[in-house]
């Protein structure tokens, strides 16, 4: 799916995210946390909720609703049977109990359309890591509620459940576990509400559709925690395929009220093409890579998040080999707002946030090297959603308007203000690189034909594209970094002539402790 990391040379870098913490070096605890959900901090930044699901998940039905199929556990392939033997828009109710599929690789339940599947209390469908899916098809406008999936083994940038993608179905208070690949794929309109995923293979959730047919899904109060079981970058550096949650040309989602916690690699990964976000009021915290990363994609807001603990061993990792690139908690990557795709807002708005003790704040990168057409431009075959036709994105029309600037990802309108960002040397155990934020781009030097060359981008990314931060707080050791790596700034200098960042902001770096 051409699912790519950007880890060439510096022309990559993560994002940022995290919690509240008083002025101090007391941190602030879960409990804490979850007691004072709603309620502003000194900043005006909220404190969002953990959405604690996988140990408090509530229970199904206890007995078959009136009109229900009932599903028998100690009959192997009972439910794919009746299933198959039901018509459309048929309820099944899971009796208690551990359901199996028939053992071979493709066994699996295929939903018609409008059917609902009910877990009784302790219903499990399990794959016994012999069956690849639990459900597929195409049936639309299913439902999948209370029930526990475990022990599927999809393969890579597969998924378990909604293998084939199919539209508008409802997943709700279900636990998925324990499975290879993703435990979930996703469709158009679809709602994931309020479910534990957990410890999967790959994803969390994988939220790509063939043919890029992804629109109005929405994400709601899921605990999404310890995923990426395999450690695909170890198997395949450089593949940019691990996570949380990966989101690939999704126009229109919601992505509220979760917590996504202690996954290998990023939390969320909004990658290529995706439209219209709304990442709100979730809890991102000790993730291996970025809390966020916002990704060759347009107009988004992100607001009201708490994100802390995150990238510290990615941060330390690349810190420890020289690297001087700035990863970061909250990573924008050749993203930002573009008032003429339409959505809910015509910027990238990043506001009222807390991010504390990650290993770095926001970067804003934009890779010279990275267009529609480009070597470069590892999600091959894929141009901007400004240009339809990827051959127009050569020369000589490339080096001209308006294909300059519409073959090119851009990092521009990014709006980020009244944030909170807290840094505690001695919580993140860092004596270097870290307590940045960031803009900047590398030079551009390939391919031969790149109009791009040179320091024009850098240029552009750190004066000429309306990215600003304003009206923040920080609270610790703080550090900025603009045009490059190796160009790191006081605050002073951040807020002075020429990149003039910062107005109305505070500084206070003896309260980071």
């Amino acid at each position: 799916m051409g699912f790519g990391r950007r880890r060439r040379a510096w022309a990559v870098a993560p994002l940022l995210l995290v919690l509240v913490a008083a002025a101090g070096c007391t941190g602030t605890s879960d409990a804490a946390l979850t007691a004072r959900a709603g309620r502003p901090a000194a900043t005006g930044a909220p404190v969002a909720p953990l959405a604690r699901v996988c140990d408090a998940a509530p229970a199904g039905p206890g007995t078959a609703p009136a009109g229900a199929v009932t599903v028998d556990p100690a009959v192997v392939g009972d439910l794919a049977a009746k299933t198959r033997n039901s018509p459309p828009h048929t309820t099944f109710w899971l009796a208690p109990g551990t359901h199996t599929l028939e053992p071979h690789r493709y066994a699996q339940v295929l939903p018609k359309e409008g059917n609902s599947y009910l877990g009784a209390p302790g219903a499990v469908l399990d794959g016994r890591k012999t069956n690849n899916y639990a459900f597929g098809g195409t049936g639309t406008g299913v439902s999948i509620r209370h029930l526990t999936v475990q022990g599927f083994v999809a393969p890579n940038n597969e998924g378990v459940v909604n293998h084939d993608m199919a539209d508008d179905w409802v997943i709700e208070h279900t636990t998925i576990q324990h499975n290879s690949g993703a435990g979930l794929m996703a469709g158009a309109r679809q709602q994931v509400r309020a479910n534990c995923l957990r410890e999967n293979g790959q994803y969390g959730m994988n939220a790509y559709k063939t043919g890029d047919s992804i629109r109005g899904l929405v994400v709601e109060g899921n605990e999404v925690v310890g995923n990426n079981t395999d450690d695909w970058e170890r198997q395949r550096p450089g593949c940019g395929c691990t996570g949380g949650i990966k989101f690939w040309a999704v126009n229109g989602a919601d992505v509220r009220g979760n917590w996504v916690h202690d996954n290998r690699g990023a939390g969320l990964w909004a990658d290529n093409n995706n439209n219209d976000f709304r990442i709100e009021n979730n809890v991102l915290d000790a993730n291996d890579g970025p809390a966020l990363m916002y990704e060759t994609s347009y107009n988004a807001v992100i607001r009201h998040n708490t994100m802390r603990r995150n990238n510290w061993a990615d941060g330390r990792k690349y810190a420890g080999t020289g690297d001087d690139f700035p990863y970061a908690a909250l990573y924008v990557s050749e993203s930002g707002g573009e008032p003429r795709i339409p959505a809910r807002t015509d910027k990238l708005e990043i506001h009222h946030n807390v991010l504390e003790d990650n290993w770095n704040g926001i970067t804003l990168w934009e890779s010279a090297d990275r267009f529609c057409n480009s070597p470069a431009n590892t999600s091959a075959g894929y141009c901007t959603l400004l240009v339809k036709d990827t051959a127009r994105c050569a020369r000589p029309a490339i080096a001209t308007a308006p294909l300059l600037d519409d073959c090119r990802w851009k990092t521009q309108r990014v709006d980020i203000h009244h944030n909170r960002f807290v840094l505690r040397p001695s919580v993140v155990a860092c004596t270097g690189r870290c307590g940045l934020m960031a803009v900047l781009a590398n030079y551009g030097t390939y391919p031969d034909w790149s109009p791009y060359k040179g320091d024009r981008v850098a240029v552009a990314i750190t004066g000429r594209q309306q990215n600003r931060w304003h009206d923040n707080v920080y609270l610790g050791t703080w550090n900025f970094v603009a045009r490059d790596p190796g160009r790191v700034l006081d605050p002073a200098q951040w807020q002075g002539t020429p990149y003039q960042q910062d107005p109305g902001s505070t500084f206070q770096p003896r309260a980071g402790g």
